[in-house]
């Protein structure tokens, strides 16, 4: 049986309706990602991050272009595809196994199975001692690691994370990367994170894409080669961090002179981390 969580999206492109005039957000974007790859996606605020992970989630299908997940088209939300954002989005009358149950809903199984599956995943984020306990009870971090269980519970082919740790402070962001790295590893399920941080999206991804904006677009792709578990302070991360950044850069100058719908001229640093395969 072929694995799970082959993600493409082909020739896409949305407009949103903006004062009276049609604007393009995303223009042309082609990617694949691979069965259990880790894939991040970086770009500037404005790029189209969130709403390319809004598309592949089934939640606006109103675009141009093709995705499917496992060659099943996305025509709508599905329990193929969990979905985790930057805000834990827990409901504070439920427990924290209750909110985890939630991803369960539509699954079909039996209650006893729905009970294991909840708790062998708050096992999985470390909260087991919390399984009762309500949202108000709980840390910033704790709260977003009941979302990150409620998006596996399903066992999901691909968990789209839509700047997960945006809102934590610094030490928390660095732990549940960490935590992430580790569910990923135990999973190994395929993973799509969007984020406006470079060093977040080369710690925790295989490949880094970075995105140009206004239109979003595809502008360069980087292999991040370092076996898990990373290590922050690298020479390789700290080598592949220069290209993604020179790569992002390149993306904002090209914005600024008037040129937004050109795509960035690849720098050299970028070019020597390139996927060898072509893939973007």
């Amino acid at each position: 049986m072929a694995r799970q969580g082959e993600l493409r999206v082909e020739d896409v492109s949305k407009r949103f309706r903006v004062n009276g005039s049609d604007l393009l957000v995303l223009d042309s974007v082609d990617l694949s990602v691979a069965p259990g790859e880790f894939l991040t996606i970086v770009g500037a605020s404005g790029c189209g991050k969130s709403t390319l992970l809004r598309l592949i989630a089934g939640l606006d299908t109103d675009f141009r272009g093709g995705i499917a997940l496992d060659g099943k088209r996305v025509t709508e939300p599905g329990l193929e595809r969990g979905l985790v954002f930057q805000e834990p989005r827990l409901f504070p009358w439920l427990t924290v196994a209750q909110n985890v149950a939630l991803g369960l809903l539509n699954a079909g199984l039996s209650k006893a199975a729905k009970r294991r599956a909840v708790l062998d995943h708050i096992a999985l984020i470390g909260l087991s001692a919390f399984q009762d306990a309500y949202p108000h009870q709980l840390s910033g971090g704790m709260a977003q690691r009941v979302a990150i269980a409620r998006g596996l519970v399903n066992r999901p082919g691909v968990l789209l994370l839509d700047e997960p740790f945006g809102a934590l402070d610094a030490l928390t962001r660095a732990r549940l990367q960490d935590e992430l790295q580790r569910i990923w590893a135990a999973e190994r399920i395929t993973m799509l994170l969007v984020t406006h941080d470079v060093e977040e999206a080369v710690y925790l991804g295989d490949r880094v894409v970075v995105m140009a904006p206004r239109p979003g677009r595809i502008a360069a792709s980087f292999d991040v080669a370092q076996s898990w578990p990373r290590d922050r302070t690298s020479a390789s991360l700290a080598g592949v961090r220069s290209s993604v950044m020179t790569a992002l850069e390149a993306t904002i100058a090209a914005q600024v002179f008037d040129t937004p719908r050109a795509a960035p001229r690849p720098m050299a640093a970028a070019r020597d981390f390139a996927t060898a395969d072509g893939r973007v």
